[in-house]
């Protein structure tokens, strides 16, 4: 049984050994209670409908959808959703994309202990808890770096070493409007050239390492 005025947690991270790990930390605080588990956004979905958790600590990067997903999922049915992503990655648009789906806190599994249990109570208090290295990266670089879909469709092709002429043919368009669609992203990118909009593209999270 859960004790009264316990934070009540849903912890999701497709790692067991992370997971069970995370539980026995936080169990050793006596205002807080692992209600449920998951180790997918489909167990998130489910066990948080199932459980409606005071904060819910969500990894970004799992097998199938993502967490970011499972969050756009979670606070479309419950806007007032706590939740805070806790990852290994920090790439730009990573925090921009959970940010922007609602989460209220996003720190890294280096994070320190006390650290972690000061955001859980923060969140749970109704708090944010971003680092403001992060908040700051997120709205001067990731926000103005946001690439439309074509854009983001010649990014991937630019990685792929295509020419501007190969770029225009791939997606259909003449080779000077493949050119904009590079200008443009170079200039979103903070780019010289190409090589370093992709390079860019790859610390930002905007392109995957298995593109390599």
């Amino acid at each position: 049984m859960t004790p009264r005025n316990s934070i009540r947690l849903l912890l999701v991270d497709d790692h067991f050994v992370v997971r069970s790990g995370l539980a026995m930390l936080l169990a050793q605080q006596d205002d807080f209670a692992v209600v449920a588990e998951a180790d997918d956004a489909e167990q998130a979905v489910a066990h948080y409908r199932q459980h409606r958790p005071d904060v819910t600590l969500m990894d970004v990067r799992m097998p199938g959808a993502s967490g970011i997903e499972a969050l756009q999922r979670i606070r479309g049915e419950f806007p007032d959703a706590r939740v805070i992503m806790l990852t290994t990655y920090d790439l730009d648009e990573d925090v921009f994309r959970a940010l922007e789906a609602g989460a209220v806190g996003y720190l890294l599994k280096s994070v320190r202990h006390a650290e972690l249990f000061a955001a859980v109570r923060k969140v749970h208090a109704g708090e944010r808890c971003v680092p403001q290295s992060l908040e700051t990266r997120c709205k001067n670089g990731a926000l103005r770096s946001r690439l439309s879909p074509r854009e983001v469709e010649t990014l991937d092709l630019l990685a792929r070493g295509f020419s501007n002429r190969e770029i225009g043919s791939a997606l259909g368009v003449t080779e000077r409007t493949a050119k904009a669609h590079v200008q443009a992203i170079l200039v979103k990118l903070e780019a010289a050239d190409r090589a370093e909009a992709v390079d860019a593209a790859y610390k930002r999270g905007l392109l995957r390492a298995d593109y390599k």
